[in-house]
């Protein structure tokens, strides 16, 4: 897999087909996008390729900072697995929010990223302060030559699959239903830290775990975690809750890991949330 970054003025070497969206949590809406587009791509004898943004649009459209459901690295890794060609990423920044529709397709879609053929999702909108549709998009693809391919909304046990039913899931606890719409167990990446230690006190010592995104944290609770250190998976036990400090309180995350005894203070942990 190739990746293209646009801050270094790179553009793309083939035609290809595109996949656009905004793929918090590439959960499995997106994956049967991205293999629409894959597939779309072999057809057509293009190569297949992701446009990334490599921060959340909200962080700069509403000034806040949602907690995320995949990292930069952890959506690489997916889209790797999904044997995508291509991945065009960007910084979303003002300047790209202002872009309009217009200018992002010729610009970007057509000269960066050599577009023939684009894929998106039934509630795509894009452009400046969203003002573009999927009917837009069709009518700029004809203007600078490429075919757009629109997708309806993907259910699951009744559910329509989004980003957004997902986060409410995660922060009601309901990793289940949570896990079956993402696809794959909700995982947290982060390094081991120095904690209190309160579990070694009680006769079984805990990992706790620095978050190296702002991730969404579940809600506060005990769960059933997998965790996954330095390629080896091993059962353990995770307790989110709140951590006192002398300045209020943070957010803790200390996991427990079955049958295990070796220090990794400092070390970097996958923690995989499970089904209850």
């Amino acid at each position: 897999m190739n990746i293209i970054n646009y801050e270094n003025n790179e553009a793309v070497k083939y035609n290809t087909a595109v996949a656009l969206g905004n793929f918090d949590g590439l959960h499995i809406g997106h994956q049967i996008l991205i293999n629409t587009m894959t597939k779309s791509a072999k057809e057509r004898d293009l190569k297949s390729a992701v446009l990334l943004f490599k921060n959340h649009t909200r962080t700069v459209t509403k000034d806040l900072k949602p907690g995320i459901l995949t990292n930069y690295k952890q959506k690489i890794d997916i889209l790797d697995d999904l044997k995508v060609d291509i991945v065009y990423t960007m910084d979303f920044n003002k300047d790209i929010m202002k872009l309009s529709c217009e200018s992002f397709a010729e610009n970007i879609l057509v000269k960066k990223l050599r577009a023939k053929l684009v894929v998106i999702g039934f509630n795509y909108r894009f452009g400046y302060k969203a003002s573009g549709d999927s009917i837009y998009l069709a009518q700029l693809g004809e203007k600078y030559g490429f075919e757009v391919i629109v997708l309806g909304p993907v259910y699951e046990n009744g559910i329509v699959v989004s980003s957004t039913i997902i986060r409410k899931l995660i922060k009601n606890a309901r990793i289940k239903e949570a896990t079956s719409l993402l696809g794959k167990h909700y995982t947290i990446n982060g390094v081991v830290v120095d904690g209190k230690k309160r579990g070694t006190t009680m006769g079984f010592p805990t990992a706790n775990l620095k978050p190296d995104s702002n991730y969404l944290i579940p809600k506060f609770g005990v769960y059933k975690t997998n965790t996954i250190f330095e390629g080896n998976k091993y059962l353990s036990i995770t307790n989110v809750g709140k951590n006192p400090t002398f300045e209020g309180e943070s957010i803790s995350i200390e996991t427990h890991i079955l049958n295990f005894n070796e220090s990794i203070y400092g070390r970097r942990t996958d923690c995989h949330y499970r089904p209850l």
